[in-house]
Protein backbone atom coordinates (compact mmCIF):
# COMPACT_ATOMS: atom_id res chain seq x y z
CA UNK A 1 0.00 0.00 0.00
CA UNK A 2 1.34 3.43 -0.89
CA UNK A 3 1.71 6.08 1.78
CA UNK A 4 0.28 9.52 1.28
CA UNK A 5 3.00 12.17 1.26
CA UNK A 6 2.55 14.94 3.80
CA UNK A 7 2.67 18.64 3.00
CA UNK A 8 6.14 18.96 4.45
CA UNK A 9 7.61 16.45 2.02
CA UNK A 10 5.87 18.10 -0.93
CA UNK A 11 7.39 21.55 -0.23
CA UNK A 12 10.46 22.21 -2.31
CA UNK A 13 13.61 22.97 -0.39
CA UNK A 14 14.70 26.61 -0.58
CA UNK A 15 17.54 27.27 -2.97
CA UNK A 16 20.92 27.95 -1.42
CA UNK A 17 21.20 31.43 -2.97
CA UNK A 18 18.10 32.80 -1.23
CA UNK A 19 19.01 31.74 2.31
CA UNK A 20 21.21 34.34 3.99
CA UNK A 21 24.51 32.96 5.14
CA UNK A 22 26.15 35.01 7.85
CA UNK A 23 29.83 34.25 7.91
CA UNK A 24 31.80 35.64 10.80
CA UNK A 25 35.21 36.76 9.72
CA UNK A 26 37.82 36.49 12.46
CA UNK A 27 39.70 39.53 11.14
CA UNK A 28 36.58 41.67 11.33
CA UNK A 29 35.77 40.51 14.84
CA UNK A 30 39.32 41.20 16.01
CA UNK A 31 39.27 44.61 14.32
CA UNK A 32 36.05 45.57 16.14
CA UNK A 33 37.32 44.29 19.49
CA UNK A 34 40.63 46.13 19.11
CA UNK A 35 38.81 49.31 18.13
CA UNK A 36 36.45 49.09 21.12
CA UNK A 37 39.36 48.30 23.44
CA UNK A 38 41.26 51.32 22.13
CA UNK A 39 38.19 53.54 22.53
CA UNK A 40 37.66 52.37 26.11
CA UNK A 41 41.32 52.72 27.05
CA UNK A 42 41.64 56.19 25.53
CA UNK A 43 38.44 57.33 27.29
CA UNK A 44 39.80 56.05 30.60
CA UNK A 45 43.13 57.81 30.07
CA UNK A 46 41.34 61.05 29.19
CA UNK A 47 39.29 60.86 32.40
CA UNK A 48 42.44 60.26 34.47
CA UNK A 49 44.06 63.21 32.71
CA UNK A 50 41.09 65.39 33.67
CA UNK A 51 41.51 64.30 37.31
CA UNK A 52 45.17 65.31 37.06
CA UNK A 53 44.16 68.65 35.55
CA UNK A 54 41.67 69.16 38.38
CA UNK A 55 44.33 68.58 41.04
CA UNK A 56 46.76 70.76 39.12
CA UNK A 57 44.15 73.54 39.08
CA UNK A 58 43.56 73.18 42.83
CA UNK A 59 47.29 73.59 43.35
CA UNK A 60 47.42 76.84 41.38
CA UNK A 61 48.72 75.19 38.18
CA UNK A 62 52.06 74.40 39.77
CA UNK A 63 53.49 70.99 40.59
CA UNK A 64 54.50 72.16 44.10
CA UNK A 65 50.98 73.39 44.85
CA UNK A 66 49.44 70.19 43.50
CA UNK A 67 51.75 68.02 45.62
CA UNK A 68 50.92 70.14 48.69
CA UNK A 69 47.19 69.65 48.10
CA UNK A 70 47.64 65.90 47.50
CA UNK A 71 49.71 65.59 50.71
CA UNK A 72 46.97 67.42 52.61
CA UNK A 73 44.32 65.08 51.19
CA UNK A 74 46.46 62.00 51.87
CA UNK A 75 47.05 62.95 55.50
CA UNK A 76 43.31 63.45 56.01
CA UNK A 77 42.59 60.13 54.26
CA UNK A 78 44.99 58.23 56.53
CA UNK A 79 43.56 59.84 59.69
CA UNK A 80 39.92 59.18 58.72
CA UNK A 81 37.76 56.43 60.17
CA UNK A 82 36.59 53.51 57.97
CA UNK A 83 33.14 55.00 57.33
CA UNK A 84 34.69 58.23 56.08
CA UNK A 85 37.13 56.31 53.86
CA UNK A 86 34.24 54.32 52.36
CA UNK A 87 32.38 57.57 51.69
CA UNK A 88 35.44 59.05 49.98
CA UNK A 89 35.80 55.95 47.80
CA UNK A 90 32.15 56.20 46.79
CA UNK A 91 32.48 59.88 45.89
CA UNK A 92 35.61 59.16 43.86
CA UNK A 93 33.95 56.22 42.05
CA UNK A 94 30.85 58.29 41.24
CA UNK A 95 33.01 61.14 39.96
CA UNK A 96 34.96 58.69 37.77
CA UNK A 97 31.76 57.18 36.36
CA UNK A 98 30.17 60.56 35.64
CA UNK A 99 33.33 61.91 34.04
CA UNK A 100 33.86 58.78 31.94
CA UNK A 101 30.20 58.83 30.89
CA UNK A 102 30.47 62.46 29.80
CA UNK A 103 33.63 61.69 27.85
CA UNK A 104 31.98 58.73 26.12
CA UNK A 105 28.96 60.88 25.20
CA UNK A 106 31.24 63.54 23.75
CA UNK A 107 33.26 60.92 21.83
CA UNK A 108 30.28 58.79 20.73
CA UNK A 109 30.99 59.37 17.04
CA UNK A 110 34.24 57.40 17.48
CA UNK A 111 32.66 54.24 18.89
CA UNK A 112 31.96 52.74 15.47
CA UNK A 113 35.10 52.52 13.31
CA UNK A 114 35.17 54.33 10.01
CA UNK A 115 34.62 52.14 6.98
CA UNK A 116 37.22 52.40 4.27
CA UNK A 117 35.68 51.43 0.94
CA UNK A 118 38.98 51.07 -0.91
CA UNK A 119 40.84 47.85 -1.50
CA UNK A 120 39.93 44.23 -1.61
CA UNK A 121 38.50 42.61 1.51
CA UNK A 122 41.13 39.90 1.56
CA UNK A 123 44.05 42.26 0.98
CA UNK A 124 43.15 45.13 3.32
Amino acid sequence: MASIPSEETLKPSPPAATTPCIRLDLRTILYWYLHLFGFTLSSLLISWGLFFLFFLAIGGFSIDGMMHQLANMASRYVAADPARIASFKQVLACAQLLLAGAIIVLRRHLIIPRHVSEGNRSHG
